[in-house]
């Protein structure tokens, strides 16, 4: 299986999100990439021998999902501040989203993820609450919107008392433009 390679960003200067948490922020998802690699490597090892790495291999895999899915919702994320903040264009369909109520997911207790999820079934956005990753994610369901609330996002600029403060600096460099994109991919990937 090929491996995945670390994305490079182009983020700018963001206000109230520091040139140093997103530099710290950026070494976690290197890490992510790299546990991802290392974990398809063993479970290529262990599968040569399946029966015998019986035990190993299902402790593996079950890593795989967080190593994994943390470097994807990181990629969501970061990729969201390239190009500097940008509003949403008239008419966008996501101005259907209900921030006050993102918002509030937001701020739920613990760590984990606010994400806005475009439904190509009921062709509803819904917001939910992601734990850990890989806990809770909405089968079939592509993101739009991704904000990190673990608190390695936000412990450099803000104590997790905070954390309205965060959210609201993440909103205030949101790229809309980037969430509107991803829309349009979960739209044309429909089938």
């Amino acid at each position: 299986m090929k491996l995945f390679e670390e994305k490079k960003f182009n983020i700018p200067k963001l206000e109230g999100i520091s040139e140093k948490a997103i530099e710290e922020h950026l070494k976690l998802y290197a890490g992510y990439v790299k546990n991802t690699n290392t974990i398809i490597q063993k479970i290529e090892e262990y599968t040569k021998d399946a029966e015998a790495n019986a035990y190993a291999l299902g402790e593996i895999n079950r890593r795989f999902g967080f190593e994994f899915d943390g470097m994807r919702m990181h990629e969501y994320y970061f990729s969201q501040f390239e190009g500097g903040p940008a509003l949403l264009t008239p008419g966008s369909p996501l101005e259907k989203i209900d921030l006050n109520r993102f918002k509030a997911i937001a701020l739920t207790r613990g760590i984990g993820w606010a994400v806005v999820y475009h439904d190509p079934i009921s062709q509803e956005l819904l917001s939910a609450w992601v734990d850990e990753h890989h806990l809770g994610q909405l089968v079939g369901l592509q993101p739009i919107v991704v904000l990190d609330m673990w608190e390695h996002a936000y412990f450099i600029d803000y104590t997790p008392a905070e954390k309205k403060k965060y959210i609201d600096a993440f909103f205030a460099n949101l790229n809309w433009r980037v969430c509107e994109n991803n829309f349009l991919k979960a739209q044309n990937s429909e089938g």
